[in-house]
């Protein structure tokens, strides 16, 4: 897998704290500088099969299709990339016009995940995003008239201005719209962004908890009983449908990251690239280090699995915590699981595995973290 982080938008949505810039001035340095750190890490992945490629960001439809044959050309000289690849652009709804989706088709950009966020006009001014309601209807029905049918859209819920009749409004006009794969969070305040001042100077109220469980339960309900499997905490999909990228994740696979602020995975250490456009292409640039390494030891590894497993429904399988990690930490998971079990926030089903119930899923991190190895204070 290949993630590219592309850190430009036309501007900062409200709630964001991703790495990003809101000028253009050196799109075609980071570029070039992109280009460079493909050719410097093809090593980093053992099997030189890429399955999947996801441009994310940052808002990578900013991109021109020339730019993003580019990227994907200078991976083709370094990797095999599989006749199947799924191969993801987010693309907010306002790039999304007839010329750029027409330009689009002549690359193999064959998914696309659109930012949708919310169809009401007040709750996208509110957002700071980029588009309005009319695009974020229009855009959907654009790349579906392209001939583009692998589609996922996103949807914030949990904020003050999204009553329960507009979140399921939103919610109903993807499924009229047939749309198979839909992503959806709830609105989170984090540090040092727009939304975390206007909450502190009192200017929007803050996030409440209870909506969120609520909207997020009405989203379980809403999207499986018309034939979606919620098959990860935030993602939803018609059978087969799932996102090939993100579910090896999930799974634990490996992934190279290209660009400032992505991270890179390979089973053994995690590494983060700067978080800092200038600072990246003139470490690239100079061959200097331009990232931070992990080594992870087996606690560390263990419990990425059991943080990602316990947000899917394929759940942690207690016969590979076994062969992977040991007797002990299945031992660990069997007894710390007993008390989630019991309040049917945890359940079993065949073949040795565990996996949160509706109720457990609002609160996955919770039992992720009472179910993590601690070599100092393990209660096995």
């Amino acid at each position: 897998m290949i993630y590219f982080h592309i850190p430009f938008c036309k501007q900062a949505c409200h709630y964001c704290d991703f790495h990003f810039s809101t000028s253009l001035k050196y799109k075609e340095d980071m570029l070039a500088a992109m280009q460079q750190e493909i050719v410097k890490r093809a090593h980093y992945l053992e099997d030189k099969k890429v399955r999947s490629i996801y441009f994310g960001g940052g808002t990578p439809s900013i991109l021109d299709a020339e730019d993003i044959l580019q990227l994907i050309g200078t991976v083709e000289k370094h990797f095999e990339i599989s006749s199947d690849a799924e191969i993801t652009l987010e693309a907010n709804p306002d790039d999304l016009t007839g010329d750029k989706v027409k330009a689009l088709r002549n690359t193999p950009i064959n998914r696309f995940s659109i930012g949708i966020q919310s169809f009401y006009e007040e709750d996208l001014r509110w957002m700071n995003r980029a588009h309005n309601a009319q695009e974020a209807d229009s855009s959907i029905k654009r790349v579906q008239d392209a001939g583009f049918e692998n589609i996922t859209c996103d949807l914030i819920y949990g904020y003050p201005l999204l009553t329960d009749e507009k979140w399921k409004s939103n919610m109903q006009k993807l499924l009229d719209l047939d749309i198979p794969h839909i992503s959806s969070y709830s609105m989170t305040v984090e540090k040092k962004t727009a939304l975390a001042h206007f909450v502190k100077e009192g200017k929007t109220p803050a996030m409440s908890d209870a909506q969120s469980a609520e909207q997020m339960l009405m989203l379980i309900e809403t999207l499986t009983s018309n034939g979606f499997e919620h098959y990860e905490i935030s993602n939803f999909a018609k059978k087969g449908r799932y996102a090939k990228h993100n579910t090896n994740y999930w799974k634990g696979k490996h992934y190279l990251g290209i660009g400032p602020s992505a991270h890179s995975f390979n089973g053994y250490s995690r590494s983060w690239n700067i978080a800092n456009n200038a600072k990246y292409i003139a470490a690239i640039t100079d061959n200097a280090a331009f990232q931070e390494i992990e080594t992870l030891t087996k606690e560390d590894q263990f419990n990425e699995y059991v943080m990602t497993s316990i947000r899917t429904m394929w759940g942690i399988d207690l016969q590979k915590v076994e062969q992977e990690f040991g007797y002990d930490y299945a031992r660990h998971i069997s007894k710390e699981s007993q008390i989630f079990l019991t309040n049917e926030e945890l359940e079993f089903i065949e073949n040795n595995i565990i996996r949160a119930t509706p109720k457990g899923k609002l609160m996955a991190d919770h039992i992720a973290s009472e179910l993590f190895f601690l070599h100092d204070n393990h209660k096995s």
